[in-house]
């Protein structure tokens, strides 16, 4: 398994519900998720945008021809069989899990991700703070677990896996691993794009650092203006008590 090229599965979909369309609102020179195709080619990751058949992404598969990257369309609410399917179209052993919803997400951490892959863990989870909010890096899985989880869920399209974890977790043998901070004392920040709130404050964070600030620079930034994360941090339990009601 290489780690010069990373395989990342911008999972994106047109369809929100507190924020819509937030896909496409302005971000630097172009939409959030043009900005994170970009960011993700900055760090010489290799983008395929994974989104659904419904004729509503179409104008995100527009945006992946435009910007000269892969595209999978696949499931609209089976994630995981989008997944596997981009896995086989594409003759991916592994990839990374970039939501477009983290345009400021990490490209050293997505390296240091996928690498662990190597030592033969079969999922990488990203570090508690990412998690708890600070969104800089998604999940590093083989393609086996991830056939393993959709042999578990089945077929049906209808399917609801947003929350796939539900079903990797009950892959057998599985040897799963939390990527560990590098950072002692984690800023308190919010950047995942959900409100209209995260917006304000991810369009700040971009006019103040550029969109390709290494992290190390937005986390000065934050430990600089203490107050920053304010904005949008109170949305944050909001967030969690709405992923609770989906794993329930």
């Amino acid at each position: 398994m290489k780690t010069e090229t990373i395989p990342c599965l911008v999972t994106v979909r047109s369809a929100s519900t507190r924020l819509p369309s937030k896909r496409f609102l302005p971000f630097g020179d172009g939409t959030v998720l043009e900005h994170v195709i970009r960011r993700a080619k900055h760090f010489g990751l290799d983008p395929i945008v994974c989104t659904t058949v419904e004729a509503a992404d179409d104008e995100i598969a527009a945006i992946a021809r435009r910007e000269d990257v892969r595209c999978f369309r696949g499931s609209a609410t089976h994630k995981l069989k989008r997944w596997r399917d981009c896995c086989r179209r594409f003759d991916l052993t592994a990839f990374h899990s970039l939501d477009a919803d983290d345009p400021f997400f990490d490209g050293d951490e997505v390296r240091r991700s996928f690498a662990l892959l190597v030592e033969g863990w079969d999922m990488i989870a990203p570090t508690p703070s990412s998690l708890a909010g600070g969104a800089s890096v998604g999940y590093s899985l083989g393609r086996a677990v991830v056939e393993k989880a959709c042999a578990i869920a089945g077929e049906d399209d209808a399917l609801d896996t947003e929350m796939m974890w539900y079903y990797v977790e009950k892959a057998p043998d599985l040897r799963k691993t939390i990527l560990s901070e590098t950072d002692d004392m984690p800023v308190r920040v919010r950047l995942t794009l959900d409100y209209e709130e995260d917006y304000w404050l991810l369009a700040s964070v971009l006019r103040m650092t550029g969109a390709f600030a290494p992290r190390a620079a937005i986390s000065d930034l934050f430990r600089r203006n203490p107050d920053l994360y304010r904005i949008n941090w109170f949305r944050n339990e909001e967030w969690k008590a709405g992923q609770i009601a989906k794993e329930i």
